[in-house]
């Protein structure tokens, strides 16, 4: 076991909304959205984390976890709590039989982990390149992109459970994965400290599994390419739909995908064109196409007096603040959006988003 010095920037040089001290909810999200906290805390380590958490609950002061800010929908009244932000950075090596184990604190930036494995020869997360946030959020959701998830590498994490007021480590199957979601998604019971996750050692790829990345790579479904090919190329492609965090692109200025891409027993008729995949015994569909195909194209809203809201003009499922938007007219613009959908293809679309002080 070794530690390894972490690259992680601290959250006040990651690109959000300020590089100022931060005063609103609005400075710590990718959307440049969200009104004010009542008071905002840094934790810079793990300990500093859990003892933060613990106060506020003993004070019974309502908490808001922080972290890249990508994936979360604040409301315009803010947070009438504390906001913690994650700012963890410690990483831990363990060499293994056939590769690397890393453990990897919350706080530390998730594409920085992915360049610092692939710069390693490290396998196993290189199709995850870009996604903007950091370590700690990836279980919540199981992120993933271009055929992989978190799910795939993960072979531990370590968790604060509030209500038990313990620190415990569980395994994979006690976080009860699947697309999209975990046992983590839908409480605010549990504070992720640390995962660990498990790559091999090589200068290739595992085997790309998402035709379009394939594609682009020239190669054939289930073949291997260079890590650094990889990387490059799904960096191309998301920056291509706006997905890679540009202050200078309002496209941009999003929570990525906003629509989780849904999961059904039975296909709808009215969706049989729509692009889909079976997982799990079930159908997954593009909530891309169904967007489209209700309506809602590429820069909808930029035309209709939506005001600073639309949807991106490079990806249908993005909706973006095009500069001094309210999270009132983002949530609007995405009701129309779920209501289109639902009149045309009978399928009702939920948020990928977290939501915090605010509905849909």
């Amino acid at each position: 076991m070794r530690p390894v010095a972490s690259s992680a920037k601290r959250p006040d040089a990651r690109a959000v909304a300020s590089t100022a001290v931060p005063t609103t909810l609005a400075d710590l999200t990718t959307l440049r959205l969200g009104g004010p906290a009542g008071r905002i805390e840094t934790a810079a380590t793990t300990g500093d984390l859990v003892a933060l958490v613990a106060e506020a609950d003993r004070d019974s002061e309502p908490v808001l976890l922080v972290g890249g800010g990508s994936n979360l929908v604040v409301g315009d009244a803010g947070w009438p709590g504390v906001v913690v932000r994650v700012a963890s950075s410690d990483i831990m090596e363990f060499d293994t039989r056939d590769g690397v184990e890393l453990t990897v604190s919350a706080g530390v930036g998730w594409d920085e982990l992915v360049e610092r494995t692939l710069a390693d020869k490290l396998a196993g997360l290189e199709t995850m390149s870009g996604i903007p946030g950091l370590v700690g959020a990836t279980p919540v959701q199981n992120v993933g992109a271009y055929g992989s998830e978190v799910a795939d590498v993960l072979t531990a994490l370590t968790i604060y459970d509030r209500e038990r007021r313990l620190v415990e480590t569980w395994s994979p199957d006690r976080c009860r994965f699947g697309f999209r979601t975990s046992a983590f998604k839908h409480t605010d019971r549990y504070v992720v400290l640390d995962v660990t996750i498990r790559l091999t050692r090589s200068k290739r790829s595992r085997p790309v599994r998402y035709l379009e990345l394939a594609k682009r790579l020239g190669i054939g479904q289930g073949e291997t390419a260079p890590l650094s090919s990889v990387r490059s190329t799904v960096l191309e492609l998301r920056r291509s739909k706006g997905m890679v965090l540009d202050e200078a692109d309002h496209d941009s200025w999003s929570v990525g995908s906003f629509f989780v891409n849904p999961l059904l027993d039975e296909v709808p008729a009215a969706a049989a064109d729509c692009p889909q995949w079976e997982t799990g015994g079930r159908m997954k569909l593009s909530a891309a196409w169904l967007i489209e195909q209700a309506g809602f194209s590429r820069g909808y809203g930029l035309d209709r007096g939506r005001g600073a809201v639309s949807v991106s003009t490079k990806h249908t499922l993005a909706l973006t603040n095009r500069g001094g938007a309210t999270t009132a007219e983002l949530l609007e613009l995405a009701a129309e959006i779920r209501a289109g959908v639902q009149d045309r293809f009978g399928i009702r679309l939920g948020p990928e988003a977290r939501l915090a002080n605010c509905a849909l």
